[in-house]
C-alpha cells in the first residue's frame, strides 16, 4: 500500500460516519460542543483533543515548511483540524503521500 492509502480510508470512514451521525443529529455541532464544554469530565476530553489537534498543526507546519509549502497552504487543513480535529491531519497525510521533501541535491 501506498503511504497515502491507510490515511485516505481512514479520512473516508471517519468523515462518513461523521456526516451520517451530523444529519440524524437533533442538535447543532456548535451545541453539542457547548454541552460537551458544560460538564468537568467531558471537557477534559475536549481540551485533550484540541491540545493534540494543535501538536498536529505544528507538525503539520513543520513538515510543510520543509517541503518548501507556505502557510496559505495550510489554512484550509487548520481549520477542518479545528471543527473536525482528526479530519485535517488525515487530509493532510493523504494529499502529502509518502514523498519526502526534496533536497537541494534533487533540485540540480
Amino acid at each position: 500500500m501506498k503511504a497515502s492509502t491507510i490515511p485516505l480510508i481512514i479520512l473516508c470512514l471517519f468523515m462518513g460516519f461523521t456526516f451520517w451521525v451530523m444529519a440524524g443529529a437533533e442538535q447543532s455541532l456548535l451545541a453539542f460542543g457547548v454541552q460537551l464544554m458544560s460538564s468537568p469530565d467531558t471537557a477534559q476530553v475536549v481540551i485533550d483533543l484540541y491540545i493534540l489537534a494543535g501538536l498536529a498543526c505544528v507538525w503539520m507546519y513543520q513538515d510543510a515548511k520543509s517541503r518548501g509549502k507556505g502557510l496559505g497552504y495550510l489554512v484550509p487543513f487548520f481549520i477542518l483540524t479545528a471543527v473536525f480535529v482528526s479530519a485535517g491531519p488525515l487530509l493532510y497525510l493523504v494529499l502529502r503521500g509518502g514523498r519526502e521533501p526534496e533536497t537541494e541535491a534533487s533540485k540540480m
